[in-house]
């Protein structure tokens, strides 16, 4: 890599070959023993609260955030940690009220619960827009980010080693996740979370450091915070330019808890670390152990892209670095967002440690690309191939045919990926695009977890027409904030599903309803001390910050 020094290089193979080992040792199987779907899957559904907390975390923050969330702190500010601090309130409500039913259902997928409360054809409906959904937005946005990143760091920028460096990622990922399954994940995934946020740590303070001449981490906060001020607010004024992408209070009341309790809820490859726990409590733990990791990400996220964006506009007092404005203004115009965290990466951090931290970005986006590779297939695996296609009653051919979709996901991901090089910023076009399919089943979700009444015909028809209700009002010249977007689409499938069960209904409960008496939600000492303190903390920061 450009300007990389032998020590960077020494320090990156090493992270390599840890990476590798640890997969591939916690792969392997006794002597003549075959993995059960349960072992491939669900790793023996064996797994601690910190492993649990700590694989979610590595799954969850990836290259959209290192890159697309830097490069929407350049551009909103500190703003854009609601979907972080949000989420870790989110991760308390999912441990509460949402894994209880589901670990009690013992499910593989979250298509399968579908299957269990209404039936066999929409489960099949949404593990179809899931694999779907992962391809080509999820694993293909997070190929290209993680290319576009490591091209910055290297010195060439053109854009001429980004499907080299996506192929080289996609190899790396595949390489353990491939023959491990959720164990090789999980098991790294605790060593690629340390190395992800000690890196993170020390990209922002070493940039804190050095913008301005006089140096300091404090001294470099007061200053960022002094001339940038205007992008430490939590709630942006409708006034705000970005005000369509978070819109005000809306943030807390309205669409972003659609898009947060899709993604914790009901999202494969984040929910599946839960399901393989050893039991609910720890499940339970493992997801407050993530929420409290999810309040410290702003940090390693968000404010390098502050910092970047001072550095940019070098206002009084900041260290002027001769060609940023080259750097980051693209040819035909506008700004390039989303090379901030890179670019700082290229432009401070020192031989040596450049190479820690490049490792560390590294493992944010092979820890993502293997999480999704192996919710991919649990699903294609588990919810299309066994129903509709394996001719075996054993269960012997699923682990193989598992492989077998992980490689054929991420093939179609490589060669979609860098079609997405047009995206200004690719945090938002994530969320946005994303948004369209959520609002709908998350609707289907919550009401057949918490409505009885509930019908199969109602839940088809809702998650059905949720699409184009998204679209229409995706389209309308109303100028609506596709947070927005997603909540009224979300009520308004809620609202469909409401009448077309009320008439249609035989039974005041509908037969597949599941029974949730009150001890269902009961949770432990440790895990409601953490949810308080979380909450503490949550108001606290939003108070400072408003």
């Amino acid at each position: 890599m450009g300007n990389f020094q032998l020590i960077d290089y020494l320090i990156f193979a090493a992270y390599g070959i840890l990476i590798l080992s640890v997969g591939l040792w916690v792969s392997r199987g006794k002597k003549g023993e075959k993995k059960s779907a349960e072992d491939y899957f669900l790793a023996k559904k064996s797994l601690p609260f910190w492993a649990i907390g700590a694989s979610l975390i590595a799954a969850n923050i990836s290259a959209e955030q290192f890159i697309g969330m830097s490069g929407s702190g350049f551009a909103i500010g500190l703003a854009i940690a609601s979907y972080e601090w949000m989420g870790a309130i989110t991760l308390i409500v999912v441990a509460k009220y949402f894994l209880p039913v589901f670990i009690r259902q013992e499910l593989f997928t979250i298509p399968e619960f579908i299957e269990k409360r209404f039936n066999t054809n929409l489960k099949t409906i949404l593990a179809v827009f899931w694999v779907a959904l992962f391809i080509f937005v999820n694993l293909t946005s997070v190929l290209f980010l993680g290319a576009k990143a490591l091209d910055t760091i290297a010195g060439t920028g053109d854009g001429s080693m980004i499907f080299p460096l996506i192929l080289g990622l996609a190899l790396f990922a595949a390489a353990y996740s491939i023959w491990g399954g959720l164990s090789a994940v999980a098991w790294t995934d605790v060593i690629q979370v340390i190395l992800l946020v000690a890196g993170g740590l020390i990209t922002t303070f070493i940039a804190l450091d050095q913008v301005t001449p006089a140096g300091g981490v404090l001294a470099g906060l007061d200053h960022v915070y002094q001339v940038a001020g205007d992008k430490f607010h939590m709630i942006l004024r409708r006034d705000h330019p970005e005000f369509l992408n978070l819109p005000g209070i809306g943030v807390i009341i309205g669409g972003m808890w659609v898009a947060n309790l899709y993604y914790f809820g009901f999202n494969q490859y984040i929910i599946q670390r839960a399901l393989a726990a050893k039991s609910l409590r720890e499940a339970q733990k493992g997801l407050a152990f993530a929420a409290f990791l999810k309040l410290l990400l702003p940090l390693l996220v968000v404010i390098p892209g502050i910092i970047a964006y001072v550095m940019y506009m070098q206002p009084e007092g900041t260290v002027v670095i001769d060609g940023v404005k080259t750097v980051f203004n693209r040819p035909g115009g506008g700004i390039n967002y989303d090379i901030s965290y890179p670019w700082l990466i290229k432009t401070f951090i020192p031989a040596g440690i450049k190479g820690l931290v490049v490792a560390a970005l590294a493992a944010a986006i092979v820890s993502s690309l293997a999480s999704m590779l192996n919710s991919t297939a649990t699903i294609f695996t588990m919810d299309i191939y066994k129903p509709y296609f394996s001719k075996r009653t054993d269960g012997s051919d699923l682990v193989l045919t598992g492989r077998i979709a992980v490689i054929a996901a991420l093939a179609i991901a490589v060669f979609v990926a860098p079609a997405l090089n047009t995206m200004p910023q690719m945090f938002q076009y994530i969320q946005e695009y994303t948004g369209v399919v959520s609002p709908g089943i998350l609707a289907v979700f919550l009401m057949g977890l918490f409505w009885k009444r509930a019908t199969t015909r109602a839940a088809i028809t809702g998650v059905l027409s949720s699409i184009p209700v998204a679209l229409l009002l995706k389209l309308l010249p109303l100028e609506m904030p596709f947070l927005d977007q997603m909540m009224y689409t979300c009520l308004i499938t809620i609202a469909i599903i409401v009448m077309v069960s009320l008439s249609t209904a035989k039974t005041d409960e509908d037969p597949k309803a599941i029974p949730l008496p009150r001890e269902t939600f009961k949770t432990g000492r440790n895990f409601n001390i953490a949810a308080y303190v979380i909450m503490l903390i949550l108001t606290v920061l939003y108070a400072a910050l408003w």
